[in-house]
């Protein structure tokens, strides 16, 4: 099959597109013939080399960690899942024709193989982050950077338990976070005095998604670092606010929550490019810049 493998650590010129053998599904596993695999940053930072002081990488390795397909491979052990059915979740190496999931759910009908594969990342990160930070219905979040991925489902996740959210963004995303129902600002000098206008009780809580190094300012707004969290910037702890990360602990029940809602029209995914397994070193590249309204994915249509 055809996969996304690096040999050593680097920019994009070490990704290659190469032939290799099928994985199979190990116990608790599926196999799935891969529809869209879901870019996150996560993956040019392993490919950078900026996790390898915690996370051992085995060269090659392979790319990408969320995926949609249809299941043709069900490992010992598996009694909720068969051939032919269309799931999405969890997975390693999933940048490549078929892939391996350890966590997955049912992608019903009206979810298309696109969005649902850009789901898992991003509603996992978001329910954990908003469990973590300490926000209770009727209270004010502060989300740095709020238009990407995870940003479009912390607002919309936020929401829906009754939380105002106020999400920083350049000007041309405002319509863009307004249409998920949170209130817009600009980022940058004078945010403190907008936040003024926008939230005169407060802000209740804040979370970073871009680890722009915001962290202080965001305790400054906030006024009690504990209700602080990053998800993108490990110095966070240094100045008492909290860094939120993995592993999952129960993304099954969330995908199958996030399924829900989108089938109900309470939750939506922006896919803003679509890019072929060969043009996976150029999506990274888009990523990178930070820049993305919503998510990047790669088809194997």
């Amino acid at each position: 099959m055809k996969a996304v493998q690096f040999n050593e650590y680097g920019g994009p010129e070490v990704l290659h597109v190469v032939e290799i053998d099928e994985p199979h599904a190990g116990p608790g596993q599926v196999r799935i013939a891969v529809r869209a695999g879901g870019v996150n940053p996560s993956d040019w930072k392993r490919r950078d080399g900026q996790y390898r002081d915690f996370e051992e990488v085995a060269f090659p390795s392979g790319l990408g960690v969320e995926a949609s397909g249809i299941v043709d491979e069900v490992g010992q052990g598996v009694s909720n899942m068969a051939i032919g059915d269309a799931v999405f979740g969890f997975g390693e190496s999933t940048m490549a024709q078929h892939a391996v999931l350890t966590h997955w759910a049912h992608k019903p009908d009206d979810l298309p193989f696109d969005v649902a594969a850009g789901l898992p990342v991003i509603v996992d990160t978001a329910t954990r982050a908003l469990d973590e930070v300490g926000i209770k219905s009727g209270e004010t979040l502060l989300v740095s950077g709020a238009a990407g991925g995870i940003g479009t489902a912390v607002v919309q996740l936020a929401r829906l338990r009754g939380v105002i959210v106020i999400g920083t963004a350049s000007a041309p995303k405002h319509d863009y976070l307004r249409g998920l129902g949170a209130i817009p600002t600009p980022y940058g000098p004078g945010l403190a005095g907008c936040l003024r206008e926008l939230a005169p009780d407060g802000i209740d809580a804040a979370l970073d998604l871009a680890g722009s190094g915001i962290i202080p300012e965001l305790i400054d707004i906030v006024g009690d670092p504990t209700h602080v969290l990053s998800v993108a910037d490990f110095s966070a702890e240094e100045y008492g606010a909290k860094f939120s990360h993995g592993p999952p602990e129960n993304p099954e029940q969330i995908f199958i929550d996030v399924a829900r809602l989108y089938s109900e029209g309470l939750f939506r995914l922006h896919v803003e490019q679509t890019f072929p397994l060969e043009q996976t070193a150029e999506a990274m590249e888009v990523s990178a810049k930070g820049r993305v309204t919503g998510k990047l994915i790669i088809s194997m249509d």
